[in-house]
């Protein structure tokens, strides 16, 4: 059973002040998809899922928050996101480590685009954990 469903918005406790996360898409075999959303807070604001994103990564949040000790409540459900599961990326390095070309991932499929416009703003397919989740939180100042 999944902790969250798309559309939550989800409140973060952390010791700087309120964080919130929204949850997007689900993906059959990965984590949700998850926008943290910028900035802290230290009073739940009237619209909290307002905030443009500060990343977008898919992360099994509840676990995740469970692991850094964060209480959490779900304090909002805004109708899911229509559009469709968003586009991440992948590097394809060569022996030195050097990124040759890039794979595109929309939940469905790969592709590859060499001269693809804006392609440094997607996110990475990866699943974050709770190290580099708390590192984001850290950073959201």
């Amino acid at each position: 059973m999944t902790e969250f469903s798309p559309g939550d918005i989800v409140e973060i406790a952390t010791g700087r002040g309120l964080a919130y996360a929204h949850v997007t898409h689900m993906h059959p075999s990965y984590p949700p998809v998850v926008r943290l959303l910028n900035g802290l807070q230290a009073e739940r604001p009237a619209d909290p899922g307002a905030a443009e994103a500060a990343l977008t990564a898919l992360v099994p949040l509840g676990e995740v928050l469970r692991k850094l000790g964060l209480a959490h409540e779900v304090v909002a459900r805004v109708a899911p996101e229509a559009g469709a599961f968003p586009t991440f990326r992948m590097p394809i390095r060569d022996k030195q480590g050097e990124i040759v070309y890039w794979w595109y991932w929309d939940g469905r499929g790969l592709s590859f685009d060499a001269g693809r416009e804006g392609a440094e703003d997607l996110p990475f397919r990866e699943v974050m954990g709770a190290a580099r989740f708390g590192e984001a939180l850290d950073a959201l100042g």
